[in-house]
């Protein structure tokens, strides 16, 4: 499997701005083929422990059952829309991919 962890940092980190992505991500990057986990939120605030790494506002967690799905997903159109409509208001995205 492979674990594929994206983390959202919003020019503008407005309530409307941040359930704006999070909806996005669940409409267009949830049920790709070889999904087999999927969970798209927030920062969650009551968490602030100094090993806590607090920047970002979305959080974006993919478990493919393969890397050869992760690769089919990544250049989906779905994906590619998701992209082309929200990377405006991105200020940063740190991509986390790992073998699970």
């Amino acid at each position: 499997m492979l674990s594929h962890d994206v983390y959202f940092t919003l020019a503008n980190p407005s309530d409307e701005a941040i359930a704006a992505l999070v909806a996005d991500c669940r409409h267009y990057l949830d049920g790709h083929d070889g999904v087999v986990f999927f969970a798209a939120g927030t920062l969650e605030p009551e968490l602030a422990r100094p090993v806590n790494d607090r920047a970002f506002h979305v959080a974006l967690h993919v478990v493919f059952d393969s890397r050869a799905s992760h690769d089919r997903y990544q250049t989906d159109p779905r994906h590619l829309e998701f992209i082309a409509r929200n990377k405006p208001t991105w200020a940063q995205v740190r991509v986390f991919d790992s073998d699970c």
